[in-house]
């Protein structure tokens, strides 16, 4: 649905002026030099190894340049996680950087799912402790829980394959960081396709709801984005108008905490001076068709949290021990 009301375009007005004036205040960030990324071979069953062993002497190049400038806590970051237990498909160091990091085996496989963060999420937030604040906690975690509820293979991958944009930022009010990273994802899980032909799920939360949709609308001349299951928890909306928009054969679940910020935020999208602001009506109304995903209570950082309800959900759609529904929906 388009709104074209004066309030509507006032609000927005107010919400881009607002983001502008932040990020101006946040100032610039200098950021450590990096080589660039390794020459990896194509995807592929029998290349995994040497990928995984070539991104983790990347991590070493990378902190020993960090270091040199004087950047130590990037350098500290880059070296903890470049440990030789674990896996990444690619890395890049350079700017806010690129990270997709696998949990599991990749190639044994029965489920796949691939976390898309939204918003703050770099190089440096990547690998922290709390799951739910940083990406590859939250894999971690979901990987875990996978497989306490499920005796299946699932690898989780913490993906992130695209400039997220910075909450204070006109960027996260308009689809603009979406629609590339909704063409690297496109890519990413075509690539993904050569190693493994398990069912895959999007795990999509806040604007990487927006790239999630914008990566499954039906057409666009682009090729079919094949995941078997779409879930979008705190989400803005999808850069679409309902479920009917993305390509056929894919679920769709939909889950909000009751303690989610989200909310406040218009489910309206609104073109000012050529650019839309705003991503659309709400996933979890029943109108668009989505399955329900129970979330609990919790708030816009709580869906991986251990011991929560939106975390059994994920894992059972992780493992595709969900049968018509899920428990508590």
């Amino acid at each position: 649905m388009r709104l074209t009301s004066v309030v509507t375009r006032r609000v927005a007005a107010m919400l881009v002026t607002a983001a502008v004036t932040l990020s101006s205040v946040a100032g610039a960030v200098a950021t450590a030099p990096a080589p660039g990324p390794p020459e990896l071979p194509a995807l592929a069953p029998k290349s995994l190894t040497r990928i995984y062993e070539d991104n983790l002497e990347y991590f070493e190049e990378a902190a020993a340049m960090a270091e040199v400038d004087g950047h130590h806590e990037r350098a500290k970051t880059l070296r903890t996680m470049g440990q030789p237990d674990r896996q990444f498909l690619s890395v890049d160091a350079r700017g806010q950087g690129r990270v997709v990091e696998v949990l599991g085996d990749l190639e044994r496989a029965e489920r796949i799912s691939i976390l898309v963060p939204g918003s703050d999420v770099s190089i440096d937030t990547f690998d922290g402790e709390v799951s739910g604040h940083s990406l590859g906690a939250s894999a971690r975690t979901l990987h875990a829980r996978s497989g306490q509820m499920s005796r299946k293979r699932v690898a989780v991958i913490a993906w992130l394959g695209y400039e997220t944009p910075d909450t204070l930022s006109p960027a996260v009010l308009t689809q603009g960081r979406a629609e590339e990273g909704a063409a690297e994802l496109r890519t990413f899980v075509g690539a993904l396709r050569r190693v493994s032909d398990a069912p895959i799920a999007l795990m999509c939360h806040s604007y990487g709801s927006v790239v999630c949709g914008l990566a499954a609308v039906g057409g666009g001349g682009h090729a079919k984005l094949e995941v078997a299951d779409i879930v979008v928890f705190g989400s803005p909306g999808m850069g679409v108008e309902s479920a009917d928009d993305l390509v056929d054969g894919t679920r769709l679940w939909a889950g909000r905490g009751a303690s989610d910020w989200i909310s406040l935020v218009p489910n309206a999208s609104l073109t000012i001076f050529g650019t839309t602001v705003g991503f659309g009506n709400d996933p979890t109304e029943h109108s668009f068709g989505a399955l329900p995903l129970p979330a609990g209570d919790g708030g816009h950082s709580d869906y991986l949290k251990p011991r929560s309800a939106a975390l059994d959900g994920l894992a059972r759609i992780a493992s595709g021990d969900f049968g018509q529904g899920i428990a508590g929906a």
